[in-house]
């Protein structure tokens, strides 16, 4: 091995990049690490989850009172699990079913 490609084998050894890691919202409502982002956001506080690209979420990211409540899933089943409810927003069909099946009024 030429003098170079020992000095660019060493340089390798430490220039790995650490994987990124996501923090989601398991079935028991708390964090856990993950090696794959979420596919669902959500609002700790008030207990809903939308999709990634929701309009309502983006709204009130922009207005900057969203953003230390925010919480992600791996799946619908997941946050419904630990207790969150559809967005009315961009989830209006299964936000629907939800005020069905739990008794709430006609929006």
């Amino acid at each position: 091995m030429m003098r170079s490609e020992s000095r660019n084998v060493q340089n390798a050894q430490f220039c790995t990049e650490r994987p990124t890691v996501y923090t989601l919202i398991g079935r028991d409502g708390k964090p856990y690490e993950s090696a794959t982002p979420g596919t669902l956001g959500g609002h700790r506080k008030d207990r809903i989850y939308g999709t990634l690209d929701c309009p309502g979420a983006a709204r009130a990211i922009a207005r900057g009172g969203y953003v230390t409540q925010r919480v992600f899933f791996a799946d619908e089943d997941t946050a419904v699990a630990a207790g969150y409810r559809p967005c009315a927003v961009c989830l209006r069909d299964e936000y629907d079913e939800w005020k069905r099946l739990h008794g709430k009024g006609e929006r």
